[in-house]
């Protein structure tokens, strides 16, 4: 008699005759335990971020103000890399709140999204030096778009395989988590052809994520009972 898995885990075997995206090796992984480890990528990443806000030691007193000014550029990369990430942190939650068992395809997709992220500081420290410039927004831009196609894809699997779900969980929640995380991948994709025109553009243009996501929010919203 085969072991039984672990209360709380999330399984993945191999059944035959699934077809393409079915599980190609058997594995028993806590669900908890993965997001413990998707909490732990992103807090590092954050950290990194902050890590690369600092002032040159030893400052003549005079010299302070004028260090401070110069990491503003510092401070404002952090912060919206900040947001982004707390984003993309509470949307995967809300993703995997959905999940009832995991396939390899669910599994490598939140690998790979975790790939992008602990990567992000990267992209956040060419945007804070080279943020006037085509290919550092570019480059920002396409991080992003690529972390939010990752999750996206995550629920789309969710979507099109509703057996990976959660019982009672409704399609229509599956298609807004997609359409959320579609959102976010066409606005950072449609801004780097923006970067060719203007960096400073582009930039701007990702503010169209917030109006767009809230009126997917107002839009989902149940009518209220005639009468």
């Amino acid at each position: 008699m085969p072991p039984r898995a672990p209360a709380g885990s999330v399984r993945a075997v191999s059944p035959v005759g699934r077809g393409p995206g079915a599980e190609d090796v058997d594995t028993v992984i806590g669900r908890e335990r993965l997001l413990a480890f998707g909490d732990a990528v992103f807090a590092i990443a954050i950290t990194l971020l902050a890590l690369d806000i600092n002032v040159p030691e030893g400052l003549p007193d005079a010299e302070l103000g004028e260090a401070l000014l110069a990491i503003l550029a510092d401070v404002g990369a952090f912060l919206l890399s900040f947001v982004v990430i707390g984003v993309l942190w509470l949307s995967q939650h809300s993703v995997f709140a959905k999940v009832a068992r995991l396939d390899s395809w669910l599994l490598y997709l939140y690998l790979a999204l975790l790939a992008v992220i602990a990567g992000l500081p990267f992209p956040t420290r060419l945007i804070s030096d080279y943020g006037d410039t085509a290919p550092a927004t570019a480059v920002y831009a396409g991080a992003i778009a690529l972390a939010s196609a990752l999750l996206t894809a995550i629920s789309l699997r969710l979507h099109f395989r509703p057996e990976l779900a959660t019982p009672g969980v409704p399609r229509e929640s599956l298609g807004r988590s997609v359409q959320e995380g579609a959102v976010m991948v066409l606005v950072f994709a449609a801004s780097i052809p923006l970067t060719l025109v203007s960096p400073k553009v582009a930039q701007i243009s990702w503010l169209a994520a917030i109006p767009l996501r809230r009126w997917l929010a107002f839009r989902s919203r149940p009518a209220p009972p005639a009468g």
